[in-house]
């Protein structure tokens, strides 16, 4: 009897130091069920970030909360701004309608919140934002055990 297949794990791998800094000083998330979804934490006056309150009853919009420095005016992440999905063996980035859009593999999705969908492919580049944004990172698999 062949051995069994391990089951892999899907991996979001921050490749700038922006990107590390948006998923709060952390170099990769691990994606633990689908769809996984991404978006930029509240503002509050100050500038300061806020992981959004919702009411108990109410779903959190975000499984992972970025943050993004307040260095120019342009901003780059949306509070919804994409998720990725599985479907059996094959993963897809969803723009949730964001303004800047997402630029995978080089291909732009999304944008003035028409949102969109494309395949994801193992070693992807996921800019978050437009073609100037330095939130980038990489889509990778890790075997199991």
């Amino acid at each position: 009897m062949p051995p069994a297949t391990e089951p892999a794990a899907a991996l979001l791998v921050a490749i700038t130091p922006e990107a590390e800094y948006a998923l709060g000083d952390r170099r990769d998330v691990r994606l633990t069920h689908f769809p996984f979804k991404f978006g930029r934490e509240s503002r509050l006056a100050q500038g300061a970030f806020a992981r959004e309150q919702r009411l108990g009853h109410t779903p959190q919009l975000n499984d992972i909360y970025l943050r993004e420095r307040r260095s120019t005016d342009l901003i780059q992440i949306s509070r919804d701004h994409f998720a990725i999905e599985r479907i059996d063996d094959q993963f897809f980035v969803v723009d949730r309608g964001s303004v800047a859009g997402t630029i995978v593999g080089g291909r732009r999705i999304g944008g003035h919140r028409k949102g969109g969908r494309i395949a994801l492919n193992v070693g992807d580049d996921i800019k978050v934002g437009g073609e100037g944004s330095p939130y980038v990172f990489r889509f990778s698999i890790v075997r199991e055990g």
